[in-house]
């Protein structure tokens, strides 16, 4: 199993993509899936904010306002789940709507993310580093998907919670 937070961040990118293209198929179990990806998006971006981001921020050849903006639009990303998670009707139009607003506005960070913060971790962060990382970046996701962090309840939390952050 992979320890690199380099890659399992990335292996979790590719699982959202792959949860989003479930999604999109209307004959699929999209409640189900979509409580997958809420669990597992709330988790990651948890544990991305409590341990790899202020991390990286102590790197000089880290861009501390890409790490910045990464929790920015980890706020937009939540507010674009909730979104989604409080239309009951899975094949209404309005839920294809919300859908589309989410897989944008993720793929836009999964993006940027990986084109900046990952590209410099991987470049100046050292091996023993990253594999540290990747063990906090584990643990905390793992707390956080066992504390049910896809619940409504728990997304709405959150969600108000980071309002500010979104310009």
């Amino acid at each position: 199993m992979a320890t690199d937070v380099v890659e399992l961040i990335l292996a979790d990118h590719r699982r959202f993509e792959e949860l989003f293209r479930a999604l999109r198929d209307r004959e699929s179990d999209r409640s189900t899936l979509l409580s997958e990806l809420a669990a597992l998006l709330v988790a990651h971006a948890e544990a991305e904010e409590s341990e790899v981001y202020p991390a990286l921020k102590r790197y000089k050849e880290v861009d501390d306002e890409e790490v910045d903006h990464g929790a920015e639009e980890h706020a937009e990303g939540h507010q674009a789940l909730l979104a989604l998670m409080e239309v009951a009707d899975t094949a209404s139009e309005e839920w294809e709507s919300k859908l589309e607003e989410l897989v944008q506005a993720l793929n836009h960070h999964v993006d940027e993310e990986e084109r900046t913060i990952l590209n410099d971790a991987r470049q100046q962060v050292s091996d023993e580093r990253r594999a540290e990382l990747g063990r906090l970046f584990t643990d905390i996701r793992q707390d956080r998907l066992d504390d049910n962090c896809g619940d409504l309840a728990y997304v709405r939390r959150i969600a108000k919670a980071t309002e500010d952050r979104i310009d």
